[in-house]
């Protein structure tokens, strides 16, 4: 879990606000307690907070990438889980890389495909790049919503985080609830309406959405959607493909630089997880830890 904040604004002079982008750093310590960055120039900062999963010694962000006359900054909170698949692709069209993390493939992948590369990722993700050439941000959030990610408007300010009360930090951000805020704490809570930020003005990028943000204006679209579907697939079919898909996505996860460890909470899913996570150990020689509170 990283934290990710930033800020576009074409009328102020942010490398006056330091102070702003670093008190609203701050405020994601909790997820992120192994580094910060920050980027800024005089229309846009760009903060992290980082959790060291891959490659800790290289991995750090903000990170920059200049390609073809242009330089790219990304903040990212996430993993892909078939970052490697996407490198060997990168690599075969002429990209190198100089570290080892999932972070330089998506910034890599973004180069290569633009807002497409989404298309491409298999991961949880929310994250913000910026073409400082261009002057456009780019924002995306994964398929289901597992990152979280909110944004709003204050005067010349595009400002946008991880956590409610990172925005909050923001001297423009006020935490203003109204009738549609309080109903959605009061009536829909823990839940939320998807895209609600409960504070006025306050808003939250959908799942499966993306956001482009130019001096132009902000456009904002699905790219991609939960589709219902017919299942046709005889039992014995049907447990050999979740097993499979099951299977995929444990040995995906459990790619890391830092130890693995499950939490084990006495249901069905923690227990299957761990199962097949303590398989796949136990084929390479190693022991999983496991906890239960």
């Amino acid at each position: 879990m990283c934290g990710i904040v930033g800020i576009v604004d074409w009328a102020e002079d942010l490398t006056q606000q330091r102070n702003v982008l670093s008190d609203m750093v701050d405020s994601l310590t909790a997820r992120g307690p192994d580094a910060e960055g920050e980027y800024i120039t005089p229309h846009v900062a760009l903060g992290h907070r980082r959790l060291s999963v891959m490659d800790p010694a290289n991995g750090a962000q903000p990170m920059q990438r200049r390609c073809g006359g242009h330089n790219y900054i990304v903040t990212y909170n996430g993993e892909l889980y078939n970052a490697p698949e996407l490198k060997a692709e990168l690599s075969n069209l002429g990209y190198s890389f100089k570290t080892t993390c999932d972070t330089e493939v998506l910034l890599t992948a973004y180069i290569e495909w633009g807002p497409r590369c989404v298309d491409r990722f298999n991961g949880i993700f929310a994250f913000g790049i910026w073409d400082d050439t261009e002057q456009c941000l780019f924002l995306a959030r994964d398929r289901i919503g597992v990152k979280p990610l909110f944004y709003t408007v204050r005067g010349s300010s595009f400002i946008f985080a991880s956590e409610l009360k990172a925005l909050l930090r923001h001297p423009k951000v006020e935490a203003k609830v109204d009738g549609e805020g309080l109903a959605e704490v009061f009536l829909l809570g823990p839940a939320r309406t998807p895209g609600h930020g409960v504070f006025r003005g306050v808003h939250e990028l959908k799942a499966g959405y993306m956001m482009l943000y130019k001096r132009s204006g902000m456009r904002i679209r699905p790219y991609w959607k939960l589709i219902s579907a017919p299942h046709y697939d005889d039992f014995a079919t049907t447990v050999a493909k979740v097993r499979n898909l099951l299977e995929d996505t444990v040995q995906r996860q459990l790619v890391a630089d830092v130890p693995v460890c499950t939490l084990l909470s006495g249901g069905l899913d923690s227990s299957v997880l761990t199962a097949l996570a303590a398989k796949t150990y136990q084929m390479r020689g190693e022991a999983l830890h496991t906890y239960s509170v």
